[in-house]
């Protein structure tokens, strides 16, 4: 034990961060435990310039890890059986867990601010109180409290809570942080198989029910079940390696190596079973219609116990849900690896193939959605001018509705003129803009148009309720070669800002973006999942931290998501506002991190890590 003691010692010492505080945790730990003084611990006097050296020495915290156990192969599989909850309860108990988590931690600022209104009024009595009693001796650490399945039907809940890392004294050793990245690790893996647990029931308790197959053509069950086979085969594969290397040892390694090569190599599943999500969805829809047949079964498959009360569209959107969730995961993983480490290049790694993978699924389903909806409007539109082909591969429409355009020049124009404001319709592409007017049989007179990087838009200032929510929109270069000045009016505040906002997208808003680099900027999280309903508005999931670019008397907030950085309209309802100041400034800087771009000790560590994945097979 004195030996796996100083092991960790040393390994700690050269892998951890070089912050002053940290260095003063480790030398604190450090003391508790026997065999592990100074003379033993070679990083402790470490300068930054010998840490390079002292990486590559055989004393790391790998060659450290290799001195526990390993776990027994039947003991892990018996654990990831007994999983007990489907991929959709885990998924969401996992993101309220996360939700709470800010709450508590944002809560702590008003009571620091409380207690130190308390201090100054009361100073006198404070000292008097803290001669009186004795020093405590110092605390010992507490262990990080992450509750990922919170299920009392289920004999463990977090990594810490395994019989074997308990009884192996690891946990006296590993630093909290350590501890919190096994931690996130862990959650990696065994959501993984509580995902596969599900995907397993869609296709034997759904795709392969024998009444299924008879009501179903073969056709039917193509487009309703695309390529999930091929996606359970990938997960089952992935979830094996999984174990094989929690099977290694009962202290992780490192997972994101594996999420790497299956993102890079195999994951390219999830985008054929994604891209199918409109036919997807209009097939699913068309047989609760048409086949009574099909929709009795569903309903009796959907009362059996073993989905939980879940319906059927919760099973089949399941790979797109994993997907995007594994991303989040290893951005988990990420926050918590040594800077300039192997396993942070590595995780950066999987984080870039992940990324690139969740963007070719939404690419290929917007890809489906936006070529039908540009027909549609092709259709719709009669040209009073010469005609624009509106059918482009790289268009698509960012945002429509009617507006009110100010009637006359601005210098006759009166407030006792009954037809002050006339109607108009605005199409709104990613690279043009149509002016239409709306004529009978759900048709559009397009009469103007401009590219939309030559828009300019102005609020026009307060004047009194009749020109409230009006706006300047300037056309630099319309369908007639010359410049055009249009004044509308919206229906709302938010309708007019969110036309201003998605007209001139560089126009700068109340709040600072987080690419400005700002330690600091106004940021809520979702409570409430949202689904966008219109193109300029963003979907949002449970726990998604967003900044606030801009927002509306009536409700409405413009955001960027700090994950992805989406930027879409959406309910403040539907978020609550992060208070702590000091929470907000960590996750821009996270933010930051994940997403750094390639440097040179990312590149000399990546044939390093790609040799150790070869030994490791």
């Amino acid at each position: 034990m004195e030996l796996l003691a100083a092991a960790f010692s040393a390994a700690c010492a050269v892998d951890h961060d070089s912050s002053t505080s940290e260095s003063d945790a480790r030398d604190s730990a450090a003391g508790h435990l026997p065999g592990s003084e100074s003379s033993s611990t070679p990083g402790n006097g470490a300068t930054p310039e010998e840490w390079p050296a002292l990486a590559d020495s055989p004393t790391t915290l790998t060659e450290a890890l290799r001195m526990i156990h390993p776990i027994p192969a039947d003991s892990w599989r018996n654990l990831i059986e007994q999983i007990g909850l489907l991929y959709q309860e885990y998924r969401d108990k996992s993101t309220l867990q996360e939700i709470e988590t800010r709450r508590q931690q944002d809560a702590e600022i008003e009571d620091n601010t409380n207690g130190s209104l308390a201090s100054e009024d009361t100073p006198e009595e404070e000292e008097e109180e803290e001669e009186e009693e004795p020093a405590s001796p110092p605390e010992r650490k507490a262990l990080p409290q992450i509750c990922l399945l919170s299920n009392p039907h289920s004999r463990f809940n977090l990594w810490q809570d395994l019989p074997e890392i308990r009884s192996s004294g690891v946990l006296e050793i590993l630093q909290p942080e350590e501890i919190k990245l096994q931690e996130a690790m862990f959650e990696l893996v065994t959501s993984e198989a509580s995902y596969y647990k599900s995907l397993n029931l869609l296709v034997s308790h759904f795709m392969e029910n024998e009444r299924m197959r008879k009501i179903l053509h073969p056709s039917e069950a193509h487009i309703l079940f695309s390529n999930v086979l091929d996606v359970l085969a990938v997960s089952e594969r992935f979830l094996l390696e999984l174990e094989h290397r929690m099977e290694e040892n009962i202290v992780i390694s490192d997972v994101c190596d594996i999420v790497y090569r299956y993102a890079a190599d195999h994951f390219s599943v999830y985008i054929t079973y994604v891209s199918n999500q409109t036919y997807q969805e209009r097939a699913y829809k068309q047989l609760l219609q048409e086949k009574a047949a099909f929709r009795e079964l569903i309903t009796q498959l959907e009362l059996d116990p073993k989905c939980k009360g879940l319906p059927f569209s919760s099973f089949l959107i399941l790979p797109f849900q994993r997907i995007t969730r594994l991303k989040l995961l290893v951005q988990n993983i990420l926050k918590r690896v040594e800077e300039r480490s192997e396993r942070e290049c590595t995780a950066l790694d999987a984080h870039k193939e992940l990324e690139m993978v969740v963007k070719a699924c939404n690419e290929g389903v917007r890809k489906m959605s936006r070529t039908e909806q540009m027909i549609c409007i092709q259709k719709k539109m009669e040209f009073k001018i010469k005609s624009v082909p509106i059918i482009s591969h790289s268009r698509w429409l960012l945002k429509q509705g009617e507006l009110q355009q100010m009637s006359g020049p601005k210098t006759s124009r009166t407030l006792r003129t009954k037809k002050l404001f006339h109607e108009i319709y605005l199409f709104l592409f990613n690279d043009l803009l149509v002016i239409c007017r709306q004529i009978p049989g759900d048709k559009y007179q397009v009469f103007d148009s401009a590219p939309r990087g030559l828009l300019r838009v102005e609020e026009l200032e307060d004047q009194g309720q009749t020109l409230a929510n009006v706006f300047i929109l300037r056309l630099l270069e319309n369908a007639d070669d010359r410049e055009a000045t249009y004044m509308l009016k919206a229906s709302s505040q938010s309708e007019m800002k969110r036309w201003m906002t998605s007209l001139a997208p560089n126009r700068r808003t109340k709040f600072v973006s987080f690419t400005s680099r700002l330690l600091d900027c106004p940021q809520v999280q979702c409570v409430h999942p949202y689904v966008a309903q219109q193109p300029d508005e963003l979907t949002l999931e449970l726990a998604d931290i967003l900044n606030i670019l801009d927002k509306t008397d009536d409700g409405w907030i413009f955001g960027e998501r700090l994950h992805d950085q989406e930027r879409g309209w959406f309910p403040s309802s539907m978020t609550e506002e992060i208070l702590n100041p000091k929470i907000r400034s960590q996750n821009l800087k996270e933010c930051f991190r994940v997403h750094k771009m390639d440097d040179p000790q990312r590149s000399q560590n990546k044939d390093r890590r790609k040799l150790g994945s070869r030994n490791r097979q």
